[in-house]
């Protein structure tokens, strides 16, 4: 049908006419129009109709990431971010990565580049308290130091610690304040117990065993009565914040959270917010207790949550296909601020709301 419809234009071009041009016109017309319409034509021409701009769209969004220009398949990314808004983009076709801030994307970089060790992500759910320890020192190096097994806090030229254990940490956007869950002694160091199941495995008879056990008891009691007694094995909090000092046994299941308040540090529990001695702030709704991230506005009126791509507010409003929400400040307002995929641009874009 294509290829007699073309004849037929050729045709009419030998034989009519330059007045008869316009009919002409019409039968090349008719035909681009097949082509368009047609299955079997070129992809971009299949596809030239992008997809509609998801329903978290507004009219004064910010282009944060244009993709074409970087050749970047959308559905071929994969995304990390930081507490200021900062996007680390990987493209898992070539295995690069680029980093987006405030309209600007830099990179590439390759794997194990400094400028990508920023983004690594510290679990505050890691069961293994050494681990989830070392994981804070890896992360803030410049604040948390260890030698002889114990951990060390540094902050405007004070020292805190040393401590046997970290539970929780936290640091504000300024980096000027910070706030830790810590413990001053154990009953048994990491250390020593690596020796101590060492020597239970290489033991060939029960009283041997039980010489190591009673090695290990009066190792616990020695530590209990040079460290402090009791009270120096029990969490607590440690900060440079005037007033800092919630109890923890009252917050049970609280975590400290510099993402939440703008600039700020408060503790999180499944039931509410409160302030570093206390406080409650506001009670959250228990469907906020999967969330990947929870928002409370400055003056501490009402919060928003962040889960599986939607942000709902505690209004009950919503708003679904978006990704990286996060807390900015500019020109002396602060903005719950997120991002979105716009198909018609192809490129990242940036939303705020007055926060």
């Amino acid at each position: 049908m294509q290829r007699t419809l073309f004849l037929i234009a050729f045709s009419l071009l030998m034989i009519l006419p330059a007045s008869s041009q316009g009919l002409l016109n019409k039968v090349k017309n008719s035909v681009s129009r097949e082509l368009s319409d047609n299955p079997g034509g070129s992809a971009s021409q299949r596809n030239s109709k992008p997809a509609p701009e998801p329903a978290c769209a507004c009219n004064d969004a910010v282009a944060i990431m244009d993709l074409s220009k970087f050749k970047i398949d959308y559905k071929e990314i994969s995304v990390s971010m930081k507490d200021d808004g900062s996007m680390l983009v990987r493209d898992r076709v070539s295995g690069k990565y680029f980093i987006a801030k405030n309209g600007t994307t830099e990179g590439p970089y390759s794997e194990g580049d400094p400028k990508i060790k920023g983004f690594d992500i510290v679990s505050s759910e890691e069961s293994d308290d050494d681990q989830k320890a070392d994981a804070w020192l890896k992360k803030y190096p410049d604040f948390i130091s260890k030698s002889g097994g114990k951990y060390t806090l540094k902050f405007g030229g004070k020292t805190f610690g040393p401590y046997a254990q970290i539970n929780d940490f936290a640091v504000t956007r300024s980096k000027d304040r910070f706030a830790a869950v810590v413990v001053e002694n154990l009953m048994i160091t990491e250390d020593q117990g690596k020796e101590m199941e060492a020597a239970m495995n290489n033991a060939k008879t029960d009283q041997e065993k039980m010489a190591i056990a009673m090695k290990l008891q009066q190792q616990m009691m020695q530590q209990m009565s040079q460290g402090g007694g009791p009270q120096s094995m029990q969490p607590k909090l440690v900060s440079n914040i005037p007033g800092a000092g919630y109890d923890p046994a009252m917050l049970m299941g609280g975590s400290l959270n510099s993402s939440a308040k703008y600039d700020d540090i408060v503790v999180m529990t499944p039931t509410g917010i409160f302030d570093l001695k206390g406080n409650s702030l506001l009670k959250i709704s228990p469907q906020t207790a999967s969330s990947d991230k929870l928002f409370v506005n400055t003056s501490g009126t009402k919060y928003a949550w962040y889960n599986y791509g939607t942000l709902t507010f505690s209004d009950n409003k919503s708003l679904p296909e978006l990704f990286n929400p996060f807390l900015l400040k500019t020109e002396g307002k602060v903005f719950l601020t997120y991002m979105y995929y716009s198909p018609s641009r192809n490129s990242i874009m940036q939303c705020r709301i007055p926060f």
